[in-house]
């Protein structure tokens, strides 16, 4: 045990002189100059610290394969990461005489020797920090763009006792969730309210579908109708384990009460794992539900619609993508595939309004049947890709909400040096019209929320819509 307790205090000794250690000169970093980066090949290797060269990769890749990276004013970049730099700093309570934005004069590349300049100069005075200034400073980067689909994935961490297939958070869904928060949160409206109550504290504390949410960590939801960031406390992640207290208020009883729920793993409904759900409707339509564009996602609907059209004649399809939160394009072609070919799906174009042209897969046996498609806000990506062309190409109709509008691009992972991947789109979506969805969204044919007391009862108002025009 002695020997042990020795190594490891010498060993700690080694890391605290290493973490202490000023930053190398930009001639002593080895190979940390390369700014190349590539698609990824292969499983990356174990994650290493993120450090200044790390940053200059991810800069200049973004500069070099993001889709308006030639157009784009690279000192906004800069300009976001030195913003995230003092800040922490500051929250630290320091500040550093040093950490003072250098003059940027729009040569990317002269620009970056002054950032990083000052950059080692700051990280130097404040050591123990320079780990955690590497991360929020790329991270403000990354967010610098704008862009929904742009991401850099470090640091996954799971919960200790996380078994595949787990949620983790408050255990609830609301009307308001997932892209909405995170991605285009202008498109919100109220009221704010629990939709689902999928398990763990939210169903110990007696929730219910349909209960309205008037305040959050005492912060109202909305003000003067528009959303505010106090949504985005209903759904921590891991490992944020901060309390979150909601003012409810049940509109059958006229009940207002408050509760504080824990976020933790909770065990989700196994149904609510399948990416594929169907069931035979009166009159012969086929309902099913698809809760992403996974691979073979277009297949598996193929096959629900066959079992269900063994034996009997089929009136129509309804297609649930409420939920769906997107995934691979390819998928979302081949399902379109299935209502028509020879269409032209989407355009993917450069800044300089060089497109390429999404096809049907004309390979697809057609399906031959009326189709609606239920979408809601949480529609997003490669969804919206799919419902744009429905709507587009008249295909079928869209009953339900507008679509969430997080479709800036199909994204590309790229491979960073210490192995983590920076993901940003290589071009801009349009619709088959041409038009731009990102921010806006694909609107229904027929508008048909679903409100509170909808949810409370289980009734489902965009699906009655759908079976209705089927029907005509």
């Amino acid at each position: 045990m002695t020997v042990i307790r020795t190594v490891a205090a010498g060993l700690a000794l080694l890391l605290a002189a290493a973490c202490t250690a000023p930053a190398p000169p930009r001639g002593e970093a080895s190979t940390a100059g390369s700014t190349v980066c590539a698609r990824p090949q292969r499983a990356p290797g174990a994650e290493t610290p993120t450090t200044i060269d790390v940053i200059e990769q991810a800069y200049f890749c973004i500069l070099g394969n993001y889709y308006s990276g030639a157009t784009l004013d690279a000192r906004s970049l800069l300009t976001a990461g030195f913003v995230a730099l003092t800040q922490e700093v500051n929250r630290d309570g320091r500040d550093v005489p040093e950490a003072g934005m250098p003059a940027l004069t729009g040569d990317r590349k002269a620009d970056w020797a002054a950032f990083e300049g000052v950059y080692r100069k700051v990280t130097d005075q404040v050591p123990d920090l320079r780990d955690k200034l590497a991360v929020v400073t790329l991270e403000a980067m990354v967010a610098g763009l704008g862009d929904n689909h742009a991401r850099w994935s470090h640091d996954a961490k799971r919960p200790p006792d996380y078994y595949d297939g787990d949620g983790y958070g408050l255990g609830l869904q609301a009307n308001i969730n997932g892209p909405q928060v995170n991605g285009n949160p202008g498109v919100a409206v109220p009221p704010l309210f629990v939709t689902t109550v999928q398990g763990g504290a939210a169903q110990a504390a007696g929730l219910r579908a349909g209960d309205i949410i008037e305040s959050i960590n005492g912060s109202a939801p909305f003000i003067d109708a528009k959303a505010t960031p106090a949504i985005a406390a209903l759904y921590p992640q891991y490992p944020e384990a901060h309390p979150v207290r909601l003012r409810l208020l049940r509109q059958s009883t006229s009940r207002r009460w408050s509760v504080t729920l824990k976020p933790g793993l909770f065990q989700r409904d196994l149904a609510a794992l399948q990416v594929v759900q169907s069931k035979l409707l009166d009159d012969g339509i086929a309902y099913v539900r698809l809760r992403g564009f996974a691979p073979d996602s277009a297949t598996r609907v193929f096959k629900a619609i066959s079992r269900l059209r063994t034996g009997r004649t089929l009136t129509g399809v309804v297609l649930d993508l409420r939920g769906n939160g997107g995934g691979s394009p390819t998928e979302a072609i081949r399902l379109l595939s299935a209502f028509g070919h020879g269409k032209v799906t989407a355009y993917q174009c450069t800044v300089d309004g060089k497109c390429e042209t999404s096809w049907t897969d004309d390979t697809v046996e057609l399906l031959g049947l009326p189709l609606m498609v239920l979408t809601d806000r949480s529609c997003a990506s490669a969804c919206e890709h799919f419902s744009s062309a429905v709507k587009d190409l008249r295909l079928g109709q869209l009953v339900g909400t507008r679509t969430a509008g997080v479709i800036s691009g199909p994204a590309q992972s790229y491979l960073l040096r210490n192995n983590t991947a920076l993901g940003f789109p290589a071009r801009h979506h349009l619709g088959p019209n041409r038009e731009v969805i990102d921010r806006i969204g694909v609107p229904p044919d027929h508008y048909v929320p679903l409100t509170p007391k909808d949810a409370a009862a289980g009734r489902d108002p965009a699906l009655a819509k759908a079976l209705t025009l089927l029907h005509k």
